[in-house]
């Protein structure tokens, strides 16, 4: 991957603070699409870490499955808005994924630990200490669900317009099964979503090659 310069607590409040940044409370196709792939793994009073919370769009949709959650950004503009959308119901929490500490300042477990749009900000060997850190916080039995944007996806020719001023890399299906694997991690299940944003969308066949994100589910290989 290519060096990226990591956007600044600033740059995420600014973004945060932008009034056209609100559409991402809102449903999606590709938020339904990663929805039906949550839901497989929701569990009854498990507990929940929204890595890179953001908009808390998917935070609100864990409170919603009675799912103790924990929603965390780097960004404290993100946060007030992830409170807001939650109605107070999720913990929000300001860390930096970067700091070895995690486990040290977060006393919780995770059944699931999900983040949608946070690695693909960050070069390889951030990329890696991040999945570290959070591996430290995981439950043996629990799962970790990361989405990323697809370098190949039509959708990076008009990402730049919809997010000013915040640089990314986006990942092959080859790097992000890697990620995981370098790392320690089994990964149980993959694919790309959201290759058309249409009811029927050719994800089964398409989606690792041309769906807008990719995705693994994994878990601890000595669990």
């Amino acid at each position: 991957m290519k060096n990226i310069v990591l956007p600044e607590s600033q740059n995420w409040d600014h973004y945060w603070s932008l009034e056209q940044t609100q559409r991402f409370t809102k449903i999606s196709w590709s938020k339904r699409r990663i929805i039906s792939i949550l839901k497989r793994y929701l569990k009854t009073d498990g507990i929940v870490l929204d890595a890179g919370c953001g908009s808390g769009f998917f935070s609100k949709y864990f409170c919603d499955h009675k799912m103790t959650t924990v929603a965390l950004d780097y960004a404290q503009e993100a946060l007030t808005i992830a409170e807001k959308m939650t109605d107070g119901k999720a913990v929000t929490i300001q860390r930096d994924l970067l700091n070895d500490d995690l486990a040290v300042n977060i006393e919780h477990r995770f059944d699931i630990i999900f983040s949608d749009g946070l690695l693909e900000h960050f070069v390889n060997e951030d990329q890696n200490r991040i999945i570290r850190n959070l591996s430290s916080v995981l439950k043996d039995d629990g799962v970790i669900i990361t989405f990323v944007p697809n370098k190949f996806s039509p959708w990076e020719l008009i990402r730049p317009f919809y997010m000013p001023g915040i640089e990314e890399d986006p990942f092959t299906f080859k790097q992000l099964i890697a990620l995981n694997e370098r790392n320690n991690l089994c990964v149980k299940e993959s694919g790309g979503i959201n290759v058309l944003p249409f009811t029927l969308s050719p994800d089964r066949w398409c989606g690792k090659s041309f769906g807008m994100l990719l995705y693994t589910i994994s878990g601890k290989k000595d669990s």
